[in-house]
């Protein structure tokens, strides 16, 4: 099973930035999907961006044009949420995500621990 470490999270005041990486235990191959989430505080937890195998990537409305998702693949696959212009309301639990389908059909997927970003003046 596939890894996932997360880490960048702190506190940053509104208007500043900070920068997320997700490194998986292998370097990734065949098609799969990995993705950042975030949790706040009693609410769900909302897809962020989403990179595919093929690089193709996605973005929640609440992000776009100020997060960029990306990808490294060396030893391991590392992803990356560069995170701009951030807003309090950007303050939240952030979790890396994979997922892909076995040669069997069956959906494999991995979370990350998690890794904490608060934005406050």
């Amino acid at each position: 099973q596939v890894h996932l470490v997360e880490s960048g999270g702190g506190v940053v005041q509104p208007g500043g930035s900070l920068r997320l990486s997700c490194a998986a235990s292998e370097r990734l191959s065949d098609f799969y999907v990995m993705a950042w989430y975030r949790q706040a505080p009693g609410k769900q937890r909302d897809m962020v961006a989403t990179i595919l195998s093929g690089g193709v990537t996605n973005y929640a409305e609440s992000v776009t044009g100020r997060f960029t998702i990306s990808r490294e693949d060396a030893e391991n696959t590392v992803v990356f949420l560069q995170m701009n212009r951030l807003k309090p309301e950007d303050t939240a639990v952030y979790y890396c995500f994979y997922k892909t389908v076995s040669s069997l059909g069956q959906s494999i997927e991995s979370w990350g621990q998690g890794t904490q970003v608060t934005v406050s003046s």
